[in-house]
C-alpha cells in the first residue's frame, strides 16, 4: 500500500476536508517544498524498532549520580529499551540560578560534566556498560543558550545576542540563560567541535537537541554532516518543524499528537482530531519522518502534571497507542512503575521505584511489541496506518497496519463510556491473537463488539 493510497483511504473518513483540496496540497505544494531528494538523512538500522528511555539523573536515585544510576542499566535492559537519553549532564550556572540546584538546561560548560553527578570517567563507565548491554546512549544538547556565567560568555562575549542597551538576551522567560548568536561562524564550529568531543572521546551515539527550531536549520545540517563523518549518529529534535527532518534530524517531537491525547482524555477532542493530525503529517513531512510519541516527559511531568493527572483512567490506553502509532515511543524516568508525582525541576527530588500498579510488565510487553513487529517500524520501513470505518467513528479508533509478513488490527475506545461498534468493509476480517491477553478471536464481517471505557485491543496476525 503506497503513501497516496493510505492518504486517500484516511480521507474517506475526514468529512470536514475535501478530497480535492488535500490531493492538491499533497501532490503539488508539499512535493515542491521537498523536491530535492526530500529526506537527506540516512537512519541507522537500530533506530527503526527502538524505544527511547529518558533519564533524569538528578532525581533517579537518592545520590543523583552516574554511579548510582549505573546499577539500573540491567533493569532497563530487562525492560527492553534500546536508546537511553540523558537529560543535560553539563555543569549548571550559578548566576541567576533558579531554585537551589538550577535548571539542567542552564549549561555552563559544553565539554564537562556536572560534578554533582560525578566525573567524566563515571559517565564514560555508564556509556561503556550501556553499550555492553546492547543499548545506545544519547545526551541532551542545549545549543540555543548557555548560563549567564558560562565559559563562552567570558571568553567570547560577542557570541551572544544582545538588546539595544548591550544586555545579553534571555529567550522567552528563561532568565537564567543567555541566547547565543548563530550569525557568528566561529560559534557554530565551536559548538560542533564540542559535540564531536562527546562522540569521539566519550563514545555516545547521538543527541536530543533542546528547542532545536530556535537554532538555524543550516547549522544543524552542517553539524549532522560533520558528526556522521565520525560515525553515523542519531539526532532527535525537540521541535515539530518539517525541514529539520529533511536535512538534519532522524526524529522530532510529536507535540501535537501528545496534546490531542490529553484533550481526548479530558473529553475535549475526538478521533477526528487524530485523523487531522495524520493527514497533516502526510502532507507536510518527508516520507521517512519519525515522530517521537509520548504521554509524559520531563517538561510535561514537572510543569503540566503527571500522565495520571492529565489522562486519568486512560493512561494505559494512550501509552499503548504511542507504541502502535507511526513513530518512536518514549518512556520517561519512573513512567514504567507508574510514578505519580510532579518532580521538582530546580531542586532535589526523588523517584519512588515501588511499582504499586504493576505497570512494568505492561510496558515491557509494549516495548517487545515495538521491537519485534515489523509493521510497527518507524519511518518508511513501517506499514501505513489504514483506518477501519465503523458505526461509531467519533469514539472508536480502529485501524490496521499490514506488510508482507505481519498484520496488526487495533481497536481503541477513546471515551470514558462503554461503546458498541461494528466495522465496515473486510480489511479487518481474519483470525488474530490479542497481544496483551493471548486470547484468540476471529472477526466476521459486520459483527458488533462492545468495549469498556478506555478499553483497547491489539490483535496480531502472522
Amino acid at each position: 500500500m503506497n503513501r497516496n493510497s493510505i492518504m486517500s483511504k484516511i480521507l474517506l473518513f475526514v468529512l470536514i476536508i475535501s478530497l480535492s483540496t488535500i490531493l492538491s496540497t499533497t501532490s503539488c505544494s508539499s512535493k515542491k517544498e521537498i523536491s530535492q531528494e526530500a529526506f537527506k538523512v540516512v537512519h541507522n538500522e537500530w533506530i527503526y524498532n527502538s524505544t527511547i528511555y529518558e533519564v533524569n539523573i538528578r532525581q533517579y536515585t537518592p545520590e543523583g549520580t552516574f554511579k548510582a544510576f549505573e546499577s539500573h542499566l540491567s533493569r532497563l535492559k530487562e525492560l527492553g529499551v534500546d536508546v537511553i537519553w540523558f537529560m543535560p549532564i553539563h555543569p549548571i550556572g550559578v548566576v541567576n540560578r533558579k531554585g537551589s540546584l538550577g535548571s539542567y538546561y542552564s549549561v555552563k560548560d559544553y565539554i564537562a560534566v556536572n560534578p554533582e553527578y560525578g566525573n567524566l570517567d563515571d559517565f564514560k563507565s555508564v556509556v561503556t556498560k550501556a553499550h555492553e548491554l546492547g543499548m545506545k546512549v544519547i545526551i541532551d544538547w542545549v545549543a540555543n543558550h548557555t548560563s549567564h556565567d558560562a565559559v563562552l560568555i567570558t571568553e567570547h562575549p560577542d557570541w551572544y545576542v544582545r538588546d539595544s542597551t548591550g544586555k545579553v538576551v534571555s529567550p522567552f522567560d528563561w532568565t537564567d540563560v543567555a541566547k547565543l548568536d548563530y550569525g557568528k561562524k566561529e560559534l557554530r564550529q565551536y559548538i560542533i567541535d564540542a559535540m564531536k568531543f562527546w562522540i569521539k572521546d566519550v563514545g555516545i551515539d547521538g543527541f536530543r537537541c533542546d528547542v532545536a527550531a530556535e537554532v538555524p536549520t543550516d547549522f544543524w545540517t552542517d553539524a549532522r554532516k560533520q558528526l556522521d563523518a565520525i560515525k553515523p549518529v542519531f539526532m532527535l529534535a525537540e521541535a515539530d518543524k518539517p525541514e529539520l527532518q529533511q536535512f538534519a534530524f532522524d526524529a522530532d517531537y510529536g507535540w501535537e499528537f501528545h496534546h490531542i491525547m490529553n484533550q481526548i482524555a479530558q473529553g475535549k477532542e475526538t478521533v477526528t482530531d487524530i485523523e487531522k493530525y495524520l493527514l497533516k503529517n502526510i502532507s507536510v513531512y518527508p516520507k521517512n519522518t519519525i515522530k517521537l510519541n509520548f504521554i509524559t516527559n520531563h517538561d510535561e511531568n514537572s510543569w503540566n502534571g503527571t500522565e495520571f493527572e492529565r489522562m486519568g483512567d486512560a493512561v494505559k490506553l494512550f501509552a499503548a497507542l504511542t507504541f502502535v502509532m507511526p513513530g518512536m515511543p518514549l518512556i520517561y524516568s519512573g513512567q514504567e512503575v507508574g510514578f505519580n508525582k510532579r518532580l521538582k525541576f530546580f531542586d532535589k527530588d526523588q523517584i519512588s521505584w515501588n511499582d504499586s500498579l504493576g505497570l512494568t510488565p505492561f510496558y515491557k510487553k509494549l516495548v517487545e511489541l515495538k521491537k519485534r513487529n515489523t509493521a510497527l517500524a518507524a519511518g518508511d520501513k513501517g506499514a501505513d496506518i489504514y483506518r477501519i470505518k465503523s458505526s461509531n467513528d467519533t469514539n472508536i479508533f480502529a485501524f490496521t497496519r499490514t506488510n508482507d509478513s505481519e498484520k496488526l488490527f487495533a481497536i481503541f475506545n477513546l471515551t470514558a463510556n462503554e461503546q458498541k461498534v461494528s466495522f465496515d468493509g473486510d480489511e479487518y476480517v481474519d483470525s488474530y491473537t490479542e497481544y496483551m491477553t493471548g486470547n484468540v478471536k476471529t472477526f466476521s464481517k459486520g459483527e458488533e463488539i462492545t468495549l469498556k471505557p478506555w478499553e483497547f485491543f491489539i490483535y496480531l496476525k502472522k
